[in-house]
């Protein structure tokens, strides 16, 4: 299976420079899943909203943890 390795900072492009610094300022690290984004710029800024969007509804945050493990679980995720 191939690997897409996280993009730090210095190797993305200028403009993803805005969302690594807000994601780092909120979580202390660029998470994985939006460094590997990284690699398309418009993937990233396209999903961004969607994100926020989700993380800012109703679902309580234990659900949306509950989910995040199942998907990984099903997925097969090492972390």
């Amino acid at each position: 299976m191939a690997v897409v390795n996280p993009l730090p900072k210095e190797q993305a492009a200028q403009q993803t420079h805005g969302t690594y610094d807000a994601l780092t300022g909120k979580f202390g690290h660029m998470p994985n899943i939006f460094a590997v984004m990284a690699h398309q710029p418009a993937a990233l800024s396209s999903f961004m909203p969607f994100f926020q969007s989700v993380m800012a509804g109703m679902l309580p945050a234990r659900d949306k943890e509950l989910a995040y493990l199942a998907t990984s679980m099903l997925n097969g995720c090492e972390y």
